[in-house]
């Protein structure tokens, strides 16, 4: 099978469920964002050492493509004629209390945050926030798409949190490597 289609030529995407709608449409801009924020997250995995964490990051990646292609579908289309799911998995709250249990887990091993924190902290750490900015874009443009069609609450929801996690990640990540923090204290101004 060729991996190129010629279907999207004319500026058009296929939905899961058979519509066709414009690649300018809000749908495609939230699950293209969500496709991003996955290979971002790939490019902070590459710098980190630490198994447990890279082990969750690639369940975070797998979980990201049950939220695209549920984003890709839309939400009347979620079900078969016959009532089954269209979609073998969707996100539920177990994987949004998975991701509160992890940074439960690390924010025991992090100094208690004092001040605000620059993006940084060594390569992983900042690709680590790149991939956070990058996850809360994903997320407005969720609640965005929310605003004209309707989007099951548990993704925005897993996306906010999934943002919270990468902050905490990123200041793990630094602790780990041994790199330290920089902080944004408005009183230390050069």
């Amino acid at each position: 099978m060729k991996i190129y289609t010629k279907t999207g030529d004319k500026g058009e995407t296929g939905l899961y469920g058979g519509s066709r709608i414009s690649k300018a449409s809000a749908r495609v801009e939230s699950y293209g964002n969500i496709d991003e924020l996955n290979a971002s997250i790939g490019v902070a995995k590459s710098h980190i050492d630490d198994e447990a964490a890279i082990d969750q990051l690639k369940k975070i990646q797998f979980d990201l493509f049950t939220v695209g292609s549920e984003a890709s579908t839309p939400i009347d289309k979620l079900f078969l004629a016959n009532g089954k799911p269209r979609l073998p998995l969707v996100i539920s709250d177990k994987e949004i209390e998975e991701l509160e249990n992890w940074m439960d887990e690390m924010e025991t091993k992090v100094e208690p945050l004092q001040y605000f924190i620059l993006p940084g902290g060594g390569k992983a750490a900042t690709f680590l926030h790149v991939a956070r900015t990058v996850c809360r874009r994903a997320e407005r443009s969720l609640v965005f798409l929310n605003q004209s069609e309707e989007v099951r609450a548990e993704l925005i929801k897993y996306l906010n949190r999934l943002s919270d996690y990468l902050f905490v990640l990123a200041r793990y990540v630094s602790k780990l490597h041994g790199e330290p923090e920089e902080y944004w204290n408005p009183n230390d101004r050069k």
